[in-house]
């Protein structure tokens, strides 16, 4: 149920408090569910990995990832961040690097130097109910760009779910690169009228750019 109270977020015995979409929401605490799907397992298994490759470093090496990781702050929560430690600097690295099948380092990466994405926007086609879904890249997405989604949505969704990882983004083709296949291998194409999200951003060394959301809408057949 929706509240006026001060802002929080977290649980407070079996009640569970989280900024909505139209202030601050307070409900029971639900445990959910646990699929244990092969790309849940496979996500905790990274994390597990990383987490537990900490302790393998030499002093020095976890004393160089405190220091890199105390110029880089946490996600805001409630206006509220602060420094990340070594540990988490370290599996947020790691965890990229698997992620994308790249091997894990015992040294912390210097921050790279982004460029413009290329990725513009998402366009899509309905040709004879054939669906077609594109990205204008004006220059070429490179080995580094990285795209996520999620499942088709309605037409009036402006807000996506949670985005799931697709992969590196298919290299362009006079200007446009066919992301059809690639979202094809994770969801359903969309039909008539639905909506798709698509976001991007630049993976170097570990480190994640900036993202880029786009979103298009599917039209009639034609």
């Amino acid at each position: 149920m929706k509240i006026i109270d001060v802002p929080q977020t977290g649980k407070l015995g079996l009640v569970v408090a989280f900024q909505g979409r139209n202030g601050l929401i307070r409900r029971i605490k639900v445990i959910p569910k646990q699929p244990n799907t092969f790309r849940q397992m496979a996500v905790r298994s990274r994390l597990t990995l990383a987490a537990a490759g900490f302790d393998l470093l030499t002093e020095a090496q976890q004393d160089a990832w405190n220091d890199t990781a105390a110029k880089y702050r946490s996600k805001a929560t409630l206006g509220q961040s602060g420094p990340l430690t070594g540990l988490q600097l370290f599996v947020r690295i790691n965890t990229n690097l698997t992620q994308m099948g790249q091997e894990a380092v015992t040294d912390p990466p210097a921050y790279p130097m982004f460029t413009a994405l290329a990725p513009q926007n998402i366009h899509i086609t309905n040709l004879l109910g054939v669906i077609t879904i594109t990205a204008t890249c004006p220059t070429s997405p490179g080995e580094n760009t990285v795209l996520s989604a999620c499942a088709p949505q309605h037409s009036g969704v402006r807000r996506p779910p949670q985005l799931k990882l697709l992969g590196t983004c298919p290299a362009a083709v006079q200007g446009s690169a066919n992301l059809t296949s690639l979202y094809q291998a994770s969801f359903t194409l969309p039909a008539e009228n639905q909506r798709v999200f698509f976001s991007a951003h630049q993976m170097i060394s570990g480190w994640a750019g900036p993202a880029a959301l786009f979103s298009a809408l599917v039209p009639a057949n034609a």
